[in-house]
């Protein structure tokens, strides 16, 4: 099903706002910090692969894409739901105003 250019645009939208909002948490700030320093000690051996900072950088790069994608999950569930009340709520209503004709 495709959905009309309006609502391609207003989902569009809301994930720029969600995405931008978790670029700005703070927890997910430190996790990427941390990644940061750990990729900036990669650079300190020859055999990047074999060190255990490579290691330890790409453990903490998976486990912030992890929340990342964790939380625009959740949002977008979140978002799907209430979009589903408000249709069905219209839906109801609509319905409604038809029996009492």
């Amino acid at each position: 099903m495709d959905f009309p250019p309006w609502m391609q645009r207003a989902i569009q939208a809301r994930l720029d706002e969600v995405s931008a909002r978790i670029e700005q948490d703070p927890e997910l700030s430190s996790v990427r910090e941390e990644t940061d320093e750990a990729f900036e000690a990669l650079f300190a051996g020859k055999q990047i692969e074999l060190t255990p900072e490579y290691a330890e950088w790409e453990n903490r790069y998976i486990v912030s894409k992890g929340i990342e994608n964790e939380r625009l999950y959740m949002q977008g569930l979140r978002d799907g739901i209430q979009l589903t009340v408000s249709l069905l709520g219209q839906s109801m209503l609509v319905e409604r105003g038809h029996e009492s004709d």
